[in-house]
């Protein structure tokens, strides 16, 4: 089954607007844009992904065409590992591609063999479990009452847990703020704290040790994902799982040395970031060789979140299934919604992905076609 031909739509979303106090340092989204890649084959079968885009699906969509085309256009698309490696090779030498640019194409990959299979992508991985648990994980919101009400919304929705995004303007807003989300859902609901980067070490210790207080499950990339040495010590004097390595670029060859030395407790990997499906099981393997947890991290939107879903039911070092908040800000792209009952995700029974994306919604979206 041979690859005949890779096109590329450059979307935009214009109905999904995140504001400006959505990220830190104010800069708003107007307009989510995404990439739609579908690989064509020679035996009939095609396949196709949402793919992160950035700031630009245009300029996201160029780069991975010229980075992408010559390496897959007339390769058998069982092949995966091969191309895998030879991605990697063309990569370092000349393409240099953002992280998410090879995702989509993996993901199209493992589809293509789960649909001539004529299983559901899970089964076709090897399938841990039939369903997962779901938290839901906030943008940056405006104040502490803000981050309240959402948890309890989450928790009164049947959610499973509830991971904080705070705005970082200083350690002491952080802690109020978590210790208003534990008041707001009681001690038995299951929280997260995701800081982004913002602290010193010496802050990071102090945050970390009032999560533990608070009965937090992990604390979330509160120093950057290349900060080694740093992070090694806090999780070294931390109680509280330290989580990271999500934005780290060339997984898993990168995550190596975090978890062979304790960097952080737990690894994050996704099918975006990651390098595609390929990328998330090779780093959750690799940690799972060391007894440490691959916590497979949202995709933002849902067609994307519904090979994370996929994965996460093949893997079974991950722990849940992440979503981010408000669930219906990102939930288009496909013809029904991911099943999920009582904060319950639940793995579609179709070949392939298991539903379809929605057409209708990605031609509407699509303002050039590479």
């Amino acid at each position: 089954m041979r690859i005949v031909d890779l096109e590329v739509r450059c979307c935009s979303a214009t109905e999904t607007v995140l504001a400006g106090d959505t990220f830190r340092g104010g800069h708003g989204v107007d307009g989510l844009e995404f990439l739609v890649l579908t690989l064509k084959t020679d035996a009939g079968l095609s396949a196709s992904s949402f793919g992160f885009a950035a700031r630009s699906a245009r300029g996201s969509g160029e780069l991975a065409v010229a980075g992408l085309k010559p390496l897959l256009i007339g390769r058998n698309a069982f092949d995966r590992e091969a191309i895998w490696k030879d991605f990697r090779t063309a990569d370092r030498w000349w393409n240099h591609l953002p992280i998410y640019s090879y995702g989509p194409a993996d993901i199209c990959l493992w589809l293509l063999g789960a649909q001539a299979a004529g299983q559901p992508l899970f089964e076709y991985l090897g399938a841990a479990r039939r369903e997962l648990p779901v938290y839901c994980s906030s943008l940056v919101l405006a104040d502490a009452a803000a981050y309240q009400a959402e948890a309890q919304a989450v928790r009164d929705a049947g959610f499973k847990a509830y991971k904080t995004h705070p705005p970082g303007r200083s350690l002491a807003e952080d802690i109020d703020i978590h210790i208003g989300v534990r008041e707001a859902v009681g001690d038995d609901f299951a929280l997260m704290a995701d800081p982004v980067a913002p602290y010193t070490l010496e802050e990071a210790v102090r945050f970390g040790r009032e999560l533990e207080r608070l009965g937090y499950l992990w604390l979330e990339e509160p120093l950057p994902d290349e900060a080694f040495s740093a992070l090694r010590e806090l999780t070294r004097v931390l109680d509280i799982p330290v989580v990271g390595t999500e934005v780290l670029a060339k997984h898993p060859y990168s995550v190596a040395e975090c978890v062979a030395t304790r960097v952080v407790d737990a690894v994050r990997a996704d099918v975006s970031w990651t390098g595609g499906i390929t990328g998330v099981l090779k780093t959750a393997r690799l940690a799972e060789a060391f007894h440490m947890n691959c916590e497979i991290h949202t995709t933002i939107m849902h067609p994307l979140e519904l090979v994370n879903l996929h994965v996460g039911a093949a893997v079974a070092n991950n722990s849940y299934f992440e979503l981010l908040t408000p669930v219906e800000q990102f939930a288009f792209g496909l013809k029904e919604p991911i099943s999920i009952d009582d904060g319950i995700a639940t793995l579609p029974s179709g070949p392939g992905l298991g539903i379809e994306l929605d057409w209708d919604l990605i031609d509407r979206a699509t303002y050039k076609v590479l």
